[in-house]
């Protein structure tokens, strides 16, 4: 991966990761009552967005979400969004979280194209660790197993690559494409690549 070691921008609240945003701290301190180890806090985290917060497609739900905190209020999301609440959860609990994409066929024939956005997690014992918040259901069981990684989506086409990069903020255009447009369906024809 292209990262080594987290910097403080790792650790930053942002507009879009607010995580010095109440709802957000509370959440977060919820979720890792009673633990010192920063690997199982991680875990709850991964696994309380993975199975609490609706995917905005799979559910069809609007309103459509980008901000940590109205990802939290309204409890639907994108991977994308779903992504910024989680690394809003770990940053609040002081541990380390970054942003990653994969370019993926979206109608899994290899015609048309987009991104995934999912996240990794800085764990003293493992480094960076990849995981990946979308939500299971039939053919998607991603888990919290460090360090093997057990991501949603495994490329099928050449056309399909995970970028090595671990980014301190989501991209730009992810985030301007998720304030656009108001509604799952919308989004998911303007989905960014």
């Amino acid at each position: 991966m292209a990262v080594s070691q987290p910097t403080d921008a790792y650790l930053q609240s942002t507009d879009i990761i607010d995580w010095h945003h109440p709802t957000i701290r509370e959440r977060a301190k919820a979720l890792a009552a009673g633990e010192n180890n920063a690997t199982n806090i991680a875990r709850h985290c991964f696994h309380w967005v993975r199975d609490n917060i609706r995917h905005s497609f799979d559910y069809q739900l609007n309103p459509i979400t980008c901000r940590a905190s109205d990802v939290l209020h309204h409890r639907t999301g994108y991977c994308y969004a779903k992504s910024h609440l989680l690394a809003a959860l770990l940053r609040a609990n002081q541990i380390p979280a970054g942003f990653c994409y994969q370019r993926l066929s979206i109608d899994e024939q290899g015609t048309s194209y987009c991104l995934h956005g999912f996240n990794a997690v800085y764990l003293q014992d493992v480094g960076w660790y990849r995981v990946d918040a979308r939500g299971n259901h039939d053919s998607i069981n991603a888990q919290f197993t460090p360090p093997q990684e057990q991501l949603a989506f495994i490329l099928q086409f050449p056309e399909e690559t995970t970028f090595p990069d671990i980014l301190s903020n989501p991209l730009d255009s992810v985030v301007k494409t998720l304030q656009k447009y108001p509604t799952w369906d919308s989004l998911y024809k303007n989905l960014p690549e």
